[in-house]
Formats: C-alpha cells, sequence, structure tokens
C-alpha cells in the first residue's frame, strides 16, 4: 500500500509535471538505455579503461556499472531491482543535467547547451564539479576492490588544460584520502555483509551507514569546487549551500537513496537555474512544491547557521539508533513534502529526540 502522503505527492507532481525538471525515462534515470551495460563497453587505450566523465553518459555510465555489479550484495535492501542505494546518485545528475545545472556557467563555451554538445558536462558547472566527487571517486574505489573484474586499470579523461581533478585511483587517493578510504570501506562491507549472520535489518543499517559516511567523504572534499560558484548568482549560491546542508540530514538518518525515495526528494527541486532575483516561496515560473522545497532548505540552513552549527549537531545526536533513524526519515518527509509540516514542529522534535538518546 502506498502511503497516504506519498499518493498525494504523487498527484501534485502530476499537476506540476510542466514546471519539473524531468529525470526519468519508463521508469528508469534519463537516457539510462544508452549508458554502457558492461565494463567493456567503455572506450579503452592500451588496455586500460579511459571513460570520460566530462561526457553525461559516460558519467552515468559508472554509475550504472556500480549499480549492477554491487546489486547481488544489496539483498539486505529488499527484493527490488532499484533498492540500491546508489540508484539516488544517477537520479541525482540527470536532474541537474535537465535543469541546466551541467553546461557552462561562464556563457564562454555551448558545453551542456541546448544549442551546443547536449552531452557536454562543463568542467567549471559547480554542479558538474561537486558530482564528479560522488562518480568518478567511487567508480574508482569500485575497480580497486575488484567489482570489475580482476586487474582492471581505470585512467578518466580530462580536457586539456583542466588541472584540478584526480584522474587514477592512485591519484584520487592521495588527494582525498579520507573519501577514498571511505568508498574502500563502503565497497568492503557490502562484501562482509554477504557472509555475516548478522539480521538483515542491521545489516541494512550497517551498509546505509558506510555509504552515507563515504557520501558525506566525498562531500566534504568537493570543497575543491567552491571557486566554480562565482560563476553563479547569488540566489543559486544559497541553494548549493543549503542543498550541501541537507545532505547533513539524510546522511544522519541512514536515509535509503533507492530509486522510488529517491525520485521522491528529487521531483521537487529546481527545474532551472536560480536568477538573482528569485526568493522563495515566491517565484512564479516553478511549482509550488519547488517554492517549498527551496523554502525549508534554506530555513534548515538559516536556523543552523544562526544556532552556529547546532541543528545539525542535535540532528546527529539524535539519529542515535535504528528506531530514532526510522523516525528521522519519516520526519524529513513531513518536512519536506508536506506544506501543513510546521518548521517549528521539527525542531521541538528534534529536541525531544536528542534528550531520548
Amino acid at each position: 500500500m502506498l502511503r497516504p502522503l506519498f499518493l498525494s505527492f504523487l498527484l501534485a507532481c502530476a499537476v506540476s509535471l510542466s514546471s519539473s525538471a524531468v529525470f526519468l525515462e519508463n521508469g528508469m534515470p534519463i537516457l539510462w538505455a544508452q549508458t554502457a551495460g558492461q565494463v567493456t563497453d567503455l572506450p579503452t587505450q592500451n588496455g586500460i579503461l579511459t571513460p570520460d566523465p566530462w561526457n553525461f553518459l559516460h558519467r552515468m555510465s559508472l554509475y550504472r556499472l556500480m549499480i549492477a555489479a554491487t546489486d547481488p550484495y544489496m539483498g539486505s535492501m529488499g527484493t527490488n531491482a532499484t533498492d540500491s542505494p546508489l540508484w539516488g546518485l544517477p537520479l541525482q545528475f540527470g536532474w541537474m543535467r535537465n535543469s541546466g545545472r551541467l553546461a557552462d556557467p561562464t556563457g564562454a563555451t555551448t558545453c551542456g547547451l541546448q544549442t551546443g554538445d547536449t552531452m557536454c558536462v562543463s568542467t567549471q558547472s559547480w554542479w558538474g564539479c561537486v558530482t564528479y566527487f560522488v562518480s568518478v571517486l567511487p567508480f574508482l574505489s569500485a575497480v580497486k576492490q575488484g567489482f570489475m573484474g580482476a586487474g582492471v586499470q581505470v585512467q578518466m579523461q580530462i580536457p586539456e588544460g583542466v588541472q584540478d581533478y584526480c584522474t587514477t585511483y592512485e591519484s584520487c587517493a592521495a588527494s582525498y584520502p579520507d573519501a577514498m578510504s571511505k568508498w574502500d570501506a563502503f565497497f568492503q562491507g557490502l562484501k562482509a555483509a554477504a557472509e555475516s549472520p548478522l539480521p538483515e535489518n542491521e545489516k541494512k543499517d550497517s551498509l546505509l551507514g558506510l555509504f552515507w559516511a563515504a557520501e558525506m567523504a566525498s562531500t566534504y572534499a568537493s570543497a575543491a569546487c567552491n571557486s566554480r560558484q562565482s560563476h553563479y548568482s547569488s540566489s543559486e549560491v544559497s541553494f548549493q549551500n543549503s542543498w550541501l546542508n541537507s545532505a547533513e540530514y539524510v546522511a544522519a538518518a541512514h536515509f535509503q537513496s533507492n530509486l522510488q525515495n529517491s525520485a521522491l526528494f528529487i521531483s521537487p527541486l529546481p527545474s532551472r537555474i536560480l536568477q538573482v532575483n528569485d526568493n522563495a516561496p515566491n517565484i512564479a515560473d516553478l511549482s509550488s512544491e519547488e517554492n517549498h522545497t527551496l523554502y525549508v532548505f534554506s530555513w534548515m540552513d538559516s536556523v543552523n547557521s544562526l544556532l552556529g552549527g547546532t541543528l545539525v549537531r542535535m540532528w546527529r545526536s539524535a539519529m542515535c539508533s535504528v528506531n530514532t533513524r526510522e523516525k528521522g526519515r519519516q520526519m524529513l518527509e513531513q518536512l519536506l513534502l508536506d506544506p501543513t509540516f510546521a518548521t517549528q514542529t521539527f525542531l521541538s522534535i528534534i529536541t525531544g529526540m536528542t534528550s531520548s538518546c
């Protein structure tokens, strides 16, 4: 049975579909059918895999290959073929493309524009840079841990004149050791879970903890992308920062970012890049759902800043058990998807949950 909140959300989406960025195609991430179905579909040079992460289909292929390679170890996530937490990454990436966020924000090229190379991911895009850390880094780790086969070597392509991206497991481990070690721990944990006698729900919670630890380490490493924020309006930069901040909450709650859950949270994200005069919840050409999401993101980020980071710390403290993490996931769903759920209610519940830990 679908929950009433989910049903009402789907109805709202149907009404506002015209203003939402499309990120699903036949129930799968956009252009999924055009991505590499096996490692040998990727380009090679001298026996080394050389995918181009600045091509949308190549980077999306990294996600498809990781999901396929790890699915045999994801039994604790559920019985559906789309229950892996990795599904949230390609959905997110597809939303970025169709909302214009992977295109060149400087205007110097037509990379990513409908009038240019639509499969191009700009090296100047802040969004393209941030997602490099949750696509290339985990893929290189998965290869290192043997998920793509024995003896596979990878060297990512990089455009001429671009210096600040790592391209091999070794260079990424040297530049971002914490992120790479946590992705290694996640992939090693998948293999260990297959042999573990623990109950499935405990294995699931543990694996989601490892996944989000790696995801957040990549997010912190993506501070390397900060200079690219100068290409955007203050409204878009504010959204970028609040979008990063929101990850703290879903990570601590061990959110299962499978295809269905991720679609629920990505659908109301803004369908275009924000301009300087955009002020949620009163952006005329965005849907009420998009306006509400922007408002909630901004509120959470502002309160956390005003409290000197206390809101995030309180939330992390409250997410102290499998039970409170389940309640936390329900609260996040209500806060983001139910406009009647007051932000003050959210604060008071967190305070109560923290005291019970």
